[in-house]
Formats: structure tokens, sequence, C-alpha cells
């Protein structure tokens, strides 16, 4: 092992790529670190183990093959790094900016967990992919003979984009449906830019149109179309559309003006990034320039919410969750990123009501504690009695999280089955819905959950729906046979 360029963990030190100050990238919405020099990105790969069990591996929910491209990186073989990283991904240069790797590859890293620090596998992995696209590297689809079958996919977001690559790869005409005026989901109008610049996400989208993937936007399922009406236009439906109902918060004055859901702020946001005029941006609704602003919520999207509020102006900026900062679901990179970039993190709060005359004037919120642990491990946060307090705010942001839509009515389908959450169930074998020949897959099955997961299950739902359209098109096939003979 004398001579190997990997194993170097001991003599070289983690490092991530520079990361912009926090009072330069507070001022704009462009990603806040730069990309790895050859040199360096060499050197990090380089710091890699090459575990016999390769957590970081095991614990990516695509199962990347993280060791092998980590060493083609370090030796220099950046192509055969990129080809082998896209061979699990459609999507690795988007992985690499917004997974939350300290939860998922690098936090069961083995050297970071001997102390040494992981290996920087998002940053790698953004860099290998980026450096293919410069190369021109990055092929088109590869589409297969036509198979003279089609594919309506509902929703444009990761799950939608990923089965869609792979199905028209496989030789099927794919049609993606999507209510929005452009492609890509939470990618293209939830994640900010700051975490994902929108022309990553663009080229994605035009490489998938280049190769033959039709695009049906500003399409509702329901207005535009039934169900049903799909159902008759393919051979093979999935329903990808992701969850976009805002969970409710129950308070006094949640109606008030001025309090306004995370998903509506942040799509206002993305709008005006792409030069859209917004009304309820341009009007003062949606934009946090000048006022105080409170966030509830803990998650990834909360962070979301904190971080644009500071970029667009907010005199302050306040986070509110009801558990500690150990607690927290999101990812504590961003919870750290915000708090460098002026957000103010209010441990253990939650709100009690909202306080408004013509528009909202404060939160009065009540102290919390943390009780005995629930059936999941964590423990369960208590209103400590006596300890209220209230916030002056002139917005206030409510980022609880995601549930399903009413999907059955809708898409005017009663049939289509649902859980009690309003997730689309499905058979877990075959990831087929209630309807014959309609599958379902990403965040409106399993609630909402990582990009990585949607991606894995659009990849997965894809294999799927192929061997029944295969199985269909032999069916329909035999009577014919039997017929000749």
């Amino acid at each position: 092992m004398a001579n190997s360029p990997m194993q170097k963990f001991v003599g070289t030190e983690q490092d991530y790529p520079h990361k912009r100050s926090a009072s330069e990238r507070a001022a704009d919405f462009r990603e806040i670190a730069d990309r790895y020099a050859v040199a360096e990105a060499r050197k990090q790969s380089s710091r890699c183990a090459q575990c016999g069990v390769p957590y970081c591996s095991v614990h990516c929910p695509l199962q990347n093959h993280i060791p092998e491209w980590l060493r083609l990186t370090a030796e220099g073989r950046l192509r055969e790094a990129f080809e082998l990283s896209n061979a699990t991904s459609p999507m690795p240069e988007i992985c690499g900016r917004i997974c939350p790797q300290d939860r998922l590859c690098e936090g069961n890293c083995v050297i970071e967990n001997a102390g040494h620090g992981a290996v920087t596998i998002g940053a790698v992995e953004k860099f290998i992919t980026d450096t293919a696209w410069e190369e021109g590297w990055v092929e088109p689809l590869h589409v297969q003979p036509d198979r003279g079958q089609s594919v309506g996919i509902i929703g444009a977001g990761p799950a939608g984009l990923a089965s869609a690559e792979y199905l028209r790869t496989n030789g099927y005409a794919v049609t993606v449906y999507d209510r929005h005026d452009r492609a890509g989901g939470l990618m293209t109008y939830g994640i900010p830019g700051f975490k994902l610049e929108k022309e990553v996400v663009t080229r994605r989208l035009d490489r998938l149109a280049a190769g033959g993937i039709g695009f049906a936007l500003n399409f509702e399922v329901g207005r535009d179309a039934s169900l049903a009406e799909l159902r008759a236009r393919h051979d093979a439906l999935l329903i990808a559309t992701g969850v976009y109902k805002p969970r409710a918060i129950r308070v006094p004055g949640v109606g008030s003006a001025g309090v306004v859901a995370a998903l509506d702020y942040l799509i206002a946001s993305n709008r005006k990034g792409f030069g859209d005029s917004v009304a309820a941006f341009d009007d003062g609704t949606l934009d946090a320039r000048g006022k105080r602003v409170v966030v509830v919520g803990g998650g990834d999207t909360a962070m979301d919410c904190v971080r644009t509020a500071i970029r667009q102006g907010a005199a302050s900026v306040r986070c509110l969750y009801r558990r500690d900062r150990t607690n927290m679901p999101g990812s504590q990179r961003e919870v750290g990123n915000a708090e460098d970039e002026g957000a103010d993190f209010v441990w253990l709060s939650t709100p009690e009501a909202f306080e408004a005359a013509e528009t909202i004037q404060a939160v009065r919120a009540a102290r919390m504690r943390l009780g005995t642990p629930d059936a999941s491990g964590r423990r369960t946060p208590e209103i400590e009695p006596g300890e209220g307090f209230r916030l002056d705010a002139d917005m206030v942001i409510t980022a609880l999280g995601f549930d399903a839509e009413d999907l059955p009515t809708l898409f005017n389908a009663s049939d289509l089955g649902v859980t009690r959450w309003g997730t689309v169930r499905v058979d877990h074998r075959t990831m087929m819905t209630s309807l014959d020949g309609v599958f379902a897959a990403g965040d409106i099955v399993r609630g909402a959950a990582l990009v990585v997961w949607a991606i894995r299950d659009g990849r997965d739902v894809s294999g799927h729906m192929h061997a029944w359209l295969q199985k269909q098109k032999t069916r329909a096939a035999t009577p014919a046979l039997e017929a000749a003979e």
C-alpha cells in the first residue's frame, strides 16, 4: 500500500471548498461555496480509507459507489469517476449540493467516527459532475429503439424526472405533466439559489427535453384532464406529485395578515430570481425587506426561509423551534450557515398565539422542556409553565412541514387508494397503486423526505414500470400469435 494514493487521512486534513464570507454571501443568492480545483479534489479524495464495508455507500439512499469514484478522482481519472458516479444517480451534481451529507454518507464515514473528519464526499461529487459538464462528458440520452408504448408522469420533481430519464432510455415515449410553468418541482421553486443555483437544474431539464421527453407544463390533473383520461392516453402512469400542503399550526391569529406559509414565501422568492412578476412579493406581502421576521420550524425548509429572509434584507430574523439544537431535524451545517449570516435561534420555544391588528405585530410564545422519549426515541417537548415571552414581528413564516393534498378529489379519481395521512397507497413490491397500470413514487408515497430519496424512488419505480409494461405487451401479443397458428 506504500504507493497507494489513498488512506491519506492522517497526514491530510479535511478541507471543504472555500466558503465566501457571511457578509458577502448574505447579499446575494449565489451558492455560498466555491468549487474545488483539480489538485484539491484529488487531495481530499485521497483521504478515503477504502473501507472493506463502506458505510458511506450503505447510508446513501442511492448506494452510490463512493469509495470507487473517490479513488478514481484521487488518481486523476476524472471522466471515469464521473461515469461511475452517474451510473447510480441521474443528478449527482444536484445531490452533491443539497444532500445533508452530515446525516448520510459523511456522517457515517469511518474516519469521521475515528476523529479525523469525514471525507468531503458531497463537495467531490459536485466537482466531478460540474467538471463533466464543462468538459462535454455528459452525453445525450442514449435511447433504445421505440417500444411503441407511452408513459405519463404526473409531477416534474426529482422522482418524476429520474423515472422519466430511465424510462425514456428504455425506449418508451414519455410525457411529464406539471402544474407549474417550469419543470423541476421543489428543486426549481422550493430550494433557494444559495443552495442550488437554477442553471444547474435547467441544464438537466434541457438534456431530458433534448432526449425526447415531452413536458406539459401549466397542466393540472383534474382541471386539464382527469386521471382516467390520462390513463386512456398512456399505457402506464406514474404519480410523483410530491407533497405541497403546508402542515397547519393551530394557534390564535394564524390567519392574520403577515403570517405566511413557507412554500408560498420560497416560491415567490425563486420566481423573482427568474425575473418573474410576483404580485404578492411586489406589494410586500412575501418580501421580508426591512421586517422583523420570525420563522417557526426546525427543518431544512425553515433554514431556507431564515436564510432567504436575511438575503432579502430583513431587519432581524429569529427562528423558533420547540426542541433544542441537538434534536433539530434539519442539517446542522445549515443551522451553522444561518447563524454565521446573522440569524438568531430561539431554542425550546413554541408559538402560543399571533398578535395582530391589521397585520401581524408579535408572536406570543412559550418556553419548552424536553420530557420523556417517545416511540422513536426522541424526547417529547413539553410546555414550561409560566415561562412565556413575546417577540415583535412584522412577518411570520410557518415551516412545519408538508402533507399530501387530497389527490382523489383533485384528480377526480375516487378509486385511487390513499393512506390515513393522504399519501398514495401502493403495493411496495411493485410500487403500483390501487389502479391497474398507475404507479406512485417519491414524497407522495413516503411523505415529505429528502430529494435523494425521491431520486431513489424514481429509479426504482422505473424498473417496476418497465417490467409491467413488458408483461402487458407480451399478453397483448399472445392472442395474435395463437390466431396466426
